[in-house]
């Protein structure tokens, strides 16, 4: 539809209708200042929607960086108990202080 057509069907269907006694003194005179005002923005507001909207992908790359450091986990071999490591390590540095 054209927009020159509708502004002047749309013009010409508000002359026709008389106006109220419930419109307060003004009224339009208000809403045009209110559009035309410079437009606030909170950025305090901004940057946390921003923020909530990463929480999905951020989440998304935790999980699969996850599973991939598990699959690539090693399990290791069979690990000595500690009396045994200590003793292991005590006769190595005997070897190596004996020679």
């Amino acid at each position: 539809m054209d927009l020159e057509k509708l502004q002047q069907k749309l013009i010409a269907a508000a002359k026709l209708s008389p106006p109220s006694d419930r419109v307060p003194y003004a009224f339009e005179k208000r809403i045009m200042a209110r559009l035309t005002a410079p437009l606030y923005v909170d950025e305090w507001s901004l940057c946390g929607r921003w923020l909530w909207r990463a929480v999905a992908p951020c989440m998304s790359v935790m999980a699969a960086l996850g599973v991939w450091v598990l699959a690539t986990m090693h399990p290791e071999p069979e690990s000595q108990n500690l009396e045994q490591a200590i003793e292991n390590t005590l006769l190595s540095s005997d070897d190596v202080a004996g020679e």
